[in-house]
């Protein structure tokens, strides 16, 4: 079996491995920042995509055109009216065809079974979650969430590690509670973090406000999974993990521009962030105005 291309989304077709599409107009490459989940975007013309059997799950989010998509799989052909919004979900083990009769663009999720399976049995032990075939499927919040994913991978991802991490969660999340034949419903859990493991996670975030933080990293210091910590530290705080650690590095950095005389390639650094432009970015849409302009008035 020939082996897939790296950092693509690959399907089985008469037993290689192969690309799903083989143009693709952005794939984000080895810069994606998740285990076990792949984002491509692309510009697919009329084309037909012959028979394939999926490994992952797919997920497909059209972003423009309006034309027919038709489809084959176990026996069955349908044809599904498209417009921007359109969601498409395979599990593994899906073989198909299909064809489109115009041009879009869209984005396209891969995830591996396992970061799924392990949520369900977390979120509800001894449940397993059964997907079927969605040909035509709209969720607005979905939406919402898949095209927030492009967005930052379009751009460098400037919003750092921790913010993809929660996306990809929040995608897991959705996927199981409300896209499975057997929904996986929310666990009853105690809701809140208990002081002392609270203060512990935020002075981690705190004393290592320079890095480029993953949600697992965090996670561990409570030995907690990253799907249970990200939920209560809300419920406990009213922020995410990320809405949290962006205040502590925006206080961090106005410290900097107010009482040094350092240049803003090196707070962005100290700062956590990857480059001085995303700073600059981060800074403005949260405080208001640029750095420059916040340390003039300061």
């Amino acid at each position: 079996m020939a082996a897939a291309a790296p950092n693509r989304i690959s399907v089985l077709r008469n037993e290689q491995v192969v690309p799903l599409i083989p143009s693709v107009r952005e794939p984000f490459g080895s810069t994606q920042p998740w285990d076990g989940l792949l984002l491509e975007r692309h510009r697919v013309e009329a084309i037909e995509i012959p028979e394939h059997e999926h490994r992952d799950f797919c997920l497909h989010l059209q972003l423009t055109g309006n034309d027919d998509m038709e489809w084959w799989t176990e026996g069955r052909h349908g044809v599904e009216k498209t417009a921007p919004g359109s969601l498409i979900l395979l599990p593994p083990g899906t073989r198909d065809r299909l064809r489109w009769q115009g041009s879009s663009d869209r984005l396209i999720l891969s995830l591996e079974p396992d970061r799924l399976v392990h949520l369900a049995e977390e979120l509800h032990p001894g449940s397993p979650a059964e997907f079927t075939c969605l040909w035509s499927l709209k969720d607005p919040s979905l939406q919402h969430l898949v095209s927030e994913m492009g967005r930052e991978a379009s751009e460098g991802w400037p919003l750092g590690s921790l913010y993809a991490d929660l996306l990809g969660a929040g995608l897991s999340s959705q996927l199981l509670r409300r896209h499975v034949a057997n929904p996986v419903p929310a666990p009853e859990m105690k809701t809140e973090l208990p002081m002392p493991r609270l203060r512990h996670a935020m002075e981690y975030m705190t004393a290592n406000l320079h890095k480029d933080l993953r949600l697992e990293q965090i996670a561990r210091e409570l030995n907690l999974s990253p799907f249970h910590f990200a939920r209560v530290f809300r419920n406990t705080t009213g922020q995410t993990p990320y809405q949290y650690l962006l205040d502590q590095r925006m206080d961090r950095a106005k410290y900097f521009l107010k009482h040094h005389n350092l240049p803003v390639q090196e707070i962005a650094a100290m700062t956590g962030f990857s480059s001085s432009a995303n700073f600059v970015r981060a800074f403005r849409q949260k405080v208001g105005v640029t750095p420059g302009a916040w340390r003039q008035s300061a």
